[in-house]
């Protein structure tokens, strides 16, 4: 006969093993579960891509490698591409009249995402706006840059001059591709390559890292942006960022209290400097030879 003693001994060990029986069962569900939830695939590539009317030579030596360094790094950056995603209504509204305009190809909105992610953010080197321009570089295509004001940050203009820079590139160079490594670049810093390397294609030229990246990054975000879904991420039209409407007032004699003037718009100073970012003064906007445009929101 099995004792008391026994009995409980061969009790616990059986209600051991079947605790482990299910702890095993609990860490195996846990763990498929981890795996779906953490399973990673390559992206998707284009079979055929092309950048303001050019095509793009994917069957080219290390082309399609570089494009897909750039895919992948910006879909699985998730939480910095869905917040571009989300801007892009609002911005390409205006980009894209004023490229039309200026006979620049659609394309080189995505030049803009590329430099700023659509952000009027500042580099470590002094670039300014959407468009990432230095100060004489500003300067030299018409835009103002003192105290007080700073255009590089208005978007309407400095998509014009962006314009004037791109069309002289494509001048110079011949193909949108080397116009856009060459605002990256510069001009002349192409000019060099080209010549010691004896080509003429941007896909075909050896470039400092910088530059040689850059025109795969303009082509994966256009690539993410115009194929979301194909990508992971699902926006809905409610999701897309937009400024309030607005009207424009022209404005010719220094406004002395921004915040008062901004309540006699029937807004406040914080609508006012976000509508108007290229007044980077903070007490008033001095007005000495020119006009300027003021964004105001429209009163309800």
């Amino acid at each position: 006969m099995i004792g008391k003693k026994s009995v409980v001994i061969i009790g616990l060990l059986f209600g051991v093993s079947i605790f482990y029986a299910y702890k095993q069962t609990e860490h195996a569900d846990q763990d498929e579960v981890m795996a779906k939830g953490q399973q990673i695939y390559p992206v998707p590539i284009p079979a055929d891509l092309s950048f303001a009317g050019e095509v793009v030579p994917l069957a080219k030596y290390g082309i399609k490698e570089r494009l897909d360094r750039e895919l992948t790094v910006n879909t699985y950056w998730q939480s910095s591409t869905i917040l571009i995603l989300k801007r892009t209504k609002k911005y390409f509204e205006i980009i894209e009249p004023i490229l039309a305009k200026n006979g620049i190809p659609d394309d080189f909105k995505y030049l803009a995402v590329a430099e700023s992610g659509l952000q009027n953010v500042m580099s470590n080197k002094g670039a300014q706006g959407v468009w990432q321009m230095m100060k004489a570089t500003g300067r030299s295509y018409g835009l103002e840059v003192r105290d007080g004001v700073d255009e590089r940050l208005s978007l309407e203009l400095s998509t014009e001059a962006a314009c004037i820079y791109l069309r002289e590139a494509y001048n110079k160079f011949g193909t949108w591709s080397l116009a856009a490594a060459a605002y990256n670049r510069g001009m002349s810093g192409i000019s060099r390559d080209l010549a010691f390397q004896y080509v003429d294609d941007y896909y075909d030229v050896n470039l400092n890292s910088e530059t040689a990246r850059y025109m795969f990054r303009i082509l994966a975000f256009k690539t993410i942006i115009e194929n979301q879904e194909s990508y992971g991420f699902h926006i809905q039209p409610k999701d897309y960022y937009a400024d309030p409407l607005y009207s424009t007032i022209t404005v010719d004699t220094t406004i002395t209290d921004l915040a008062q003037y901004a309540q006699q718009l029937g807004t406040n100073y914080q609508v006012l400097r976000g509508l108007n970012p290229w007044i980077t003064s903070r007490k008033e906007l001095k007005v000495f030879s020119k006009t300027y445009t003021i964004k105001a929101p429209l009163m309800k």
